[in-house]
């Protein structure tokens, strides 16, 4: 009988790949052999950071279920709810706070998904987190809160006002 023999590395690499291009069952069965469901890509992020910030619900839903860490920070200190707030994806940011997600995770800089939101101009995303319970007075490192962020790039600040 002859033994395959499998490059690991090789493994997690095509793991990453299948995450960042939504090919879930490429994904899944890369699990499957072993590889870690946190595993991350030389520039810090993780399978399901890949999988979110590409927008790849199918592929976020099968990492959640095999125990992907829904908090887990990329190689900037940002949640995977950061990446989508900041991308707009609402039924990526749905799928994980349906999971628990912390909707106020911050950032090493203080930024929270709603202020990452709020600096890109995603108004459907602010009106999404503020009606799923995300602080508005949250405050950044340098004391900026989502409302003044978003002041600050020309956003509707009617969006902010309960």
């Amino acid at each position: 009988m002859n033994a395959i023999v499998v490059d690991r590395r090789a493994l997690v690499a095509l793991a990453i790949d299948a995450a960042r291009s939504g090919d879930t069952d490429t994904v899944t069965r890369a699990i499957a052999s072993g590889v870690d469901v946190n595993a991350i890509s030389p520039r810090g992020d993780s399978l399901l950071m890949l999988a979110c910030y590409y927008g790849h619900t199918g592929t976020v839903r099968a990492l959640i279920e095999r125990g992907a860490d829904i908090n887990q920070r990329d190689g900037r200190g940002q949640t995977p709810l950061s990446g989508v707030a900041f991308k707009g994806l609402i039924d990526v940011a749905a799928v994980l706070v349906e999971a628990g997600a912390a909707i106020d995770a911050a950032s090493p800089d203080g930024r929270t998904p709603l202020m990452m939101a709020a600096a890109f101009n995603r108004e459907e995303m602010v009106v999404w987190l503020l009606a799923h319970g995300a602080l508005q007075d949250a405050r950044d490192a340098n004391g900026l809160r989502a409302i003044d962020i978003a002041g600050a790039m020309g956003a509707n600040l009617n969006l902010f006002r309960a």
